[in-house]
């Protein structure tokens, strides 16, 4: 099909669907007034942001036992210094003062003393001079004598758009005409190191059909010296097209999108670059899957997941993931010659995981000196941690056991044969999902805790792990931030959050709760938002907030914000009680919980959502289960979709966006993961379709309001398309916003905000919502 054609042909579908649209303006013999919608758009996020102080608190440690941070007080960003070891705490310099030197330094320049223009760079051992950059230069501090003095302009050299800094930040790596170069950020020098890129065949190419930029995937070692990336071959993969809306003719935009069941799919072949040398060296091996060893995409951070160098750089250990993320394989590559070992192979009949949290660091560790390495699996239903032979790969002993869940590898200490680790679940008596600090030794005994209080921490631990500075909170209670020693004692309280603005617009505290899944057995944990003006004595329609995962779920973080996904707050003051809930098929639980509906996504844990509503209106008399809601974005829009379809006899309304309606139609990588490879049996019917809501169409009940965006890369509008096209031909009402232009991220727009307001205050309430209503603030 030529260009032409399929423009014509998706300028059509385009205008045919958005001209479907079916929520006329239904009257109810009640009106909501419009100061109640003001009301509810004031407990917006963005509205809210900056209503709590002294909550976000960046360290950075000095030496092993001083540190300073940074905090958003009332007063502005503040600059404190700490010694743990005299367990005293000052002011790093007055900001006042520090305005008034910059602005006499600078010509008279004006400064914002609440929020100063300038950069920390580091404070010296005793700490009497602060170095720092401000209006492009650098900048020293003198903390006995009061003065700022100039130390030089920073370097000229400009920094390549959409470049990977090495860690010493001497080079920057960048791509151009599908090669890769560097930039030596002290003398300016571009020097490029490939020379056979192509189209489609281009070195370090962020491609990944839902996902890509013109930044480059590579991994540096840690002195900035060798490069570990790949030539991307996607040469045969078929082309994704979305039509950009313009004046007079629509701008055809196609790129390279791999899907579920597709011969041709993007292949890493793997080389390492040597920039002392200019060399580089293939990795002697088939080509790689497009993958890391967990969820989600393939950078943390700036740089490519699976891979460590060793100390001297001159072996490369990487991780290689199969294309059904059942088998994973580590392997050793010698810098030199390319040669590769392999070192270890895991097989999961589901799928693997190496970290628990999305986006998580992959938690595996090359010991090159003592010739071990330490592996994350979930083989005994919990992810825990194993020491294994570097040499035969096999295992010396489980280090970490019990019902519960190590997060993220925090540090390895090869000498005194010690890890740090986070973990969540430890206690059963608390939350499951608030994290925890601990360490233990490699053999599995002594196990440290350096976080007893109960609630989820962050921690930044000093550079010799003898003290830690935490900031821990819950859904009540707001962050306390402490100095501890390497015992958990806390040394210091250094600060409390401030929610006296917070509560003065009218917030109202989220009550967490936990309920029974499906199986009537089985907790299952989340959060409920109440109306400002909430009555106990009145019934309350329902409207569930949802993300089933499976990478993550609902609720999101377990610490105090008064900021939630879904504007939570802001739909329940319109009289809703809203709800979060954290189903099965979501992680940080058991590997049985996480995959409990792998190869039927449509399930979506929408079972336990209406298990677990049902459970909390047998004790709360104010939940109305006979008025039912449920909104979502993405994978939260799939599963709207799904309950409208599935289970109308208890969701009655429901607000879906940008969902990935048929995982046929979305990337390789999360379909062929969570639903399995795709396959086609003797009868013809192949393994996706039991999720494919096209097909599940004709049980629409109650009311849906479908929306996309028109240049959505990462979701494609097509699987709504289908939707839509069902929906028609089994003659269902439905209602359709198109937002012309927009991708993914279009969910708290004001107008699709206000139009879900609108809809579940019409069709859950029955109560007129203000016509057109325009926030003023």
């Amino acid at each position: 099909m030529n260009e032409k054609l399929i423009t014509t042909v998706l300028l059509i579908a385009v205008f045919l669907m958005a001209s479907f649209v079916n929520d006329s303006h239904a009257q109810f013999s009640e009106d909501m007034p419009e100061e109640r919608y003001e009301q509810a758009w004031s407990l917006m996020n963005r509205n809210l942001a900056g209503t709590v102080f002294n909550n976000s608190v960046n360290t950075s440690w000095i030496n092993d036992h001083a540190f300073y941070y940074t905090v958003n007080d009332r007063d502005g960003m503040l600059y404190y210094l700490v010694d743990a070891n005299s367990q005293t705490r000052e002011l790093l310099f007055d900001n006042d003062s520090m305005a008034e030197l910059l602005s006499i330094a600078d010509d008279d320049a004006e400064i914002n003393a609440e929020r100063l223009p300038i950069s920390i760079q580091s404070v010296s051992d005793d700490f009497s001079e602060v170095y720092f950059t401000y209006s492009n230069r650098e900048w020293v501090f003198d903390r006995i004598n009061g003065g700022v003095g100039e130390l030089g302009s920073l370097s000229d050299i400009s920094r390549p758009a959409a470049s990977v800094l090495s860690p010493d930040g001497r080079h920057a790596a960048y791509i151009q005409n599908h090669n890769l170069f560097v930039r030596n950020m002290e003398t300016g020098e571009d020097t490029q190191l490939t020379t056979d890129g192509e189209e489609g065949f281009g070195y370090a190419t962020d491609s990944q059909g839902w996902s890509s930029s013109a930044r480059p995937i590579l991994y540096w070692s840690a002195d900035g010296s060798m490069i570990s990336t790949y030539q991307l071959d996607e040469k045969d993969v078929e082309l994704m097209h979305l039509l950009r809306t313009a004046d007079g003719r629509p701008e055809l935009v196609s790129w390279p999108y791999a899907l579920p069941g597709d011969e041709h799919v993007p292949m890493h072949h793997r080389v390492v670059i040597n920039l002392e040398s200019g060399e580089m060296v293939r990795i002697q091996s088939d080509p790689y899957h497009q993958r890391t060893s967990n969820c989600c995409g393939l950078t943390r951070g700036a740089y490519w997941a699976d891979n460590q160098f060793s100390a001297s750089g001159d072996m490369l250990a990487y991780v290689g993931t199969s294309r059904d993320y059942k088998d994973v394989t580590l392997k050793i590559a010698d810098t030199s010659t390319g040669e590769v070992r392999e070192i270890f192979h895991e097989h999961d009949e589901i799928f693997i995981e190496t970290n628990l949290t999305s986006r998580g660091v992959p938690n595996w560790r090359v010991l090159f000196d003592s010739n071990e390495f330490i592996w994350f699996s979930r083989q005994d239903n919990w992810g825990h941690l194993y020491l294994h032979d570097l040499n035969t790969g096999e295992l010396k002993n489980q280090i970490t056991t019990g019902s519960w869940n190590v997060v993220d590898i925090i540090h390895v200490d090869e000498e005194e044969r010690r890890i740090w680790f986070s973990g969540v679940g430890m206690d059963e008596e608390r939350d499951p999902y608030q994290e925890y600090y601990y360490s233990i030794s490699f053999d599995g005994s002594d196990l440290r805790t350096y976080t007893p209080d109960e609630g989820n921490h962050s921690v930044v631990f000093s550079p010799g792990f003898d003290y830690l500075v935490d900031t821990f909170s819950d859904f009540t209670t707001p962050q306390v931030t402490v100095l501890r020693d390497h015992s958990g004692e806390i040394l210091m309280e250094l600060e409390q959050a401030d929610i006296e603005d917070l509560l003065a617009t009218g917030w109202r505290m989220p009550v967490p709760f936990s309920a029974k899944a499906r199986d009537g057995v089985t907790d299952v944990y989340g959060v409920m938002y109440l109306p400002s003006d909430f009555d106990e004595n009145k019934k309350y329609p329902v409207v569930i907030n949802i993300y089933p995962g499976p990478q993550v779920g609902s609720v999101g973080g377990r610490s105090f914000s008064p900021l939630r996904r879904g504007n939570t707050h802001a739909i329940a003051e319109l009289g809703f009680v809203v709800l979060q809930i954290d189903a099965f098929g979501t992680p940080m639980r058991s590997r049985e919980f996480h995959t409990y509906y792998y190869g039927d996504m449509a399930d979506n844990g929408l079972p336990d959502q209406k298990s677990a509503t049902i459970d909390l209106a047998e004790r709360y008399s104010f939940i109305d289960v006979d008025r039912v809601g449920m909104y979502g974005h993405s994978g939260g829009g799939f599963a709207t979709t799904a309950a409208l379809f599935n289970h109308s006899d208890f969701f009655k309304v429901g607000v879906a966006g940008a969902g990935n309606l048929d995982n046929r139609g979305y990337t390789f990588y999360w379909g062929e993961k969570f639903q399995g490879q795709l396959t086609v049996d003797e009868d013809g019917v192949d393994s996706f379709e039991n999720q494919a809501l096209q097909l599940q169409a004709e049980n629409l009940g109650g009311k849906l309001l479908l929306s996309y965006g028109t240049m959505d890369n990462n979701v494609h509008p097509n699987m709504t398309h289908l939707v839509i096209n069902e929906l028609i031909r089994h003659n269902k009402d439905f209602d359709l916003i198109v937002l012309p232009n927009r991708n993914h991220g279009y969910a708290n727009e004001n107008y699709k905000m206000r139009r879900t307001m609108d809809y579940f205050v019409k069709h859950l309430m029955h109560v007129n919502p203000p016509k057109e209503f325009s926030p003023t603030n």
